[in-house]
């Protein structure tokens, strides 16, 4: 069986999981409403998409 060796040092296990992390979803402002909506999904404001409306929007009270 692969056993290693010798213990892996905290550096050497660092700089491996330095790729790691998780980066923050980058948002765009929609065209129509000008609300802040993560890339390439419809608007949850006015339920726009590529120039057209997809979702009707929900009508508040």
């Amino acid at each position: 069986m692969a056993v290693p060796k010798r213990r892996q040092s905290n550096a050497r296990t660092g700089s491996r999981r330095a790729h790691d992390h998780l980066k923050p979803r980058e948002l765009t402002y929609c065209p129509k409403c000008s609300t802040a909506k993560p890339s390439h999904v419809v608007c949850p404001n006015c339920g726009y998409y590529m120039g057209r409306v997809i979702v009707e929007p929900k009508e508040e009270k």
